[in-house]
């Protein structure tokens, strides 16, 4: 059984000069790349194989970072597909001197397995053990409905967990 907390992973970064913006912001692409690093490495401990990513969606940016901040990145693979996971991920930023750590951007990335041959292979399920992870887990594949709407790749009127929300009980 595989738990999202055996995929966690943490990574830490310092923003420097070559980082930021002409704001003294943390550019938006660096933080993507990051993100992206951090999320592959969750996917491959739970899957044990090489990952790509598939999808990048979700992406909030809620606040920004500065110039000589810590930056810290979460990510856990919430849900599993057949050859897919969906991995949440939490960014924090924290101002050494102040000690002030706000989060300030968090967002779903899909990854898809891959074998030797470099053809998409399963993977194991999740088993969310919290309050939250279930949460997560719940809303993922409604996420994963709506990536494959709007990539063309679904009809509507197949996508049974988004039609759930809007209709009548």
């Amino acid at each position: 059984m595989k738990t999202p907390a055996d995929s966690l992973t943490v990574m830490t970064e310092l923003v420097h000069p070559n980082d930021t913006n002409i704001l003294g912001n943390l550019h938006g692409g660096r933080l993507l790349y990051w993100m992206d690093i951090c999320s592959a490495i969750a996917a491959t401990k739970h899957t044990h194989m090489t990952v790509v990513t598939a999808s990048v969606d979700n992406v909030s940016f809620q606040n920004p970072i500065r110039l000589a901040d810590l930056v810290t990145i979460h990510a856990k693979v919430v849900r599993s597909f057949k050859t897919s996971m969906e991995v949440y991920i939490e960014v924090f930023a924290e101002n050494m001197p102040e000690l002030n750590k706000i989060k300030t951007h968090e967002a779903f990335y899909t990854f898809v397995a891959l074998d030797r041959n470099g053809k998409p292979k399963e993977v194991e399920p999740v088993t969310p053990q919290t309050e939250q992870e279930q949460k997560l887990f719940d809303g993922a594949l409604r996420r994963r409905q709506l990536r494959l709407i709007l990539s063309g790749r679904m009809k509507v009127d197949d996508a049974t967990e988004l039609k759930a929300l809007f209709t009548a009980h």
